[in-house]
């Protein structure tokens, strides 16, 4: 797949979601990248939100992930990992054991230090900030 761009503002999210929901054929990890407030998590929730997950989802800021299983027993991952300091103490929490299991989805917000983990199967989603309210979002997917 090339990459692909589209500006978008809040009430084109769910197309933006229909997207991305339709490459979770292809990717078991979503790498989003983007300024603080850009609208990572309002697009992961979105997201997870169509995936079938009912309770509530909350960004994992301070926890680094969170775990959300929809009715079907899928489980969906959302990382966030802004103050995670270095790859190795992201694999001695064991996180890594996570990236690729059998019927589950991982979102991970900063990506970043994790990059050299993701191998196969990642879709990254960049998203800037444009003028009035308006974004930039470009994904691709990268099977290395």
């Amino acid at each position: 797949m090339k990459k692909e761009e589209k500006i978008f503002d809040y009430q084109d999210i769910p197309k933006i979601v229909e997207t991305l929901y339709c490459l979770m054929k292809q990717c078991k990890v979503f790498a989003f990248e983007g300024p603080l407030g850009a609208g990572k998590t309002t697009i992961i929730r979105a997201l997870l939100e169509k995936c079938g997950v009912h309770e509530a989802i909350t960004s994992p800021t301070f926890t680094y992930v969170n775990v959300y299983e929809n009715e079907m027993g899928h489980l969906f991952y959302h990382f966030d990992l802004y103050r995670l300091n270095s790859l190795e103490e992201f694999i001695q929490a064991g996180f890594d054991e996570l990236l690729y299991l059998e019927d589950s989805w991982v979102f991970i917000e900063w990506p970043e230090i994790v990059m050299p983990l993701l191998k196969k199967q990642v879709c990254s989603v960049k998203i800037d900030y444009l003028e009035d309210e308006k974004r930039l979002i470009t994904y691709k997917i990268n099977d290395f």
